[in-house]
């Protein structure tokens, strides 16, 4: 009887071996599908470079993207609008430490919220307007607000652009 329990304990012990062997090996396969090919010598450690999407044109800037009008006509700008169409281009972080805030032309913009990474450089692709000299379109929430760089007051707003 000792006999026959020291023997099942040894086998139990290998088998345990062995599926933790194999359960650390890792997994070549890629999920069960054909085996992939091992990389070239040549090829980056991460991968070859990829040449891009294929089978549709990427948006160009449109004729006269960049000629930023030299003078503002401020009564020209000043309105808030509801845009006439919604955007999704992802989650939208505000800046750290300011709560939600709905904007209105006359107002000043906090330093924080017109940062570069709220500038919105491909302005023309969410259909606004081609901004003056010295003005930026700014992304806050849902809204385009458009701001003067050098003072944050605000120009003009497009509320519910990005949905």
């Amino acid at each position: 009887m000792a006999h026959r329990l020291k023997t099942g304990l040894c086998m139990a012990a290998a088998l345990l071996l062995i599926g933790s062997a194999s359960a650390a090996e890792p997994d070549h396969h890629g999920g069960g599908g054909p085996a992939r090919p091992a990389p070239a010598h040549n090829e980056p450690p991460h991968g070859e470079p990829h040449p891009g999407p294929s089978g549709y044109q990427r948006n160009s800037e449109p004729k006269g993207w960049d000629a930023r009008p030299a003078t503002v006509d401020r009564a020209n700008y000043q309105h808030n609008f509801q845009a006439a169409r919604s955007y999704k281009i992802g989650v939208y972080r505000r800046p750290s430490g300011w709560s939600a805030h709905r904007w209105a032309y006359g107002q000043t913009l906090p330093r924080a919220y017109w940062a570069s990474q709220y500038i919105l450089a491909d302005y023309w692709l969410f259909s606004l307007e081609v901004p003056p000299t010295g003005y930026e379109w700014v992304r806050d929430d849902s809204d385009a607000l458009l701001v003067d760089t050098g003072t944050g007051q605000i120009l003009q707003v497009e509320y519910g652009v990005f949905g």
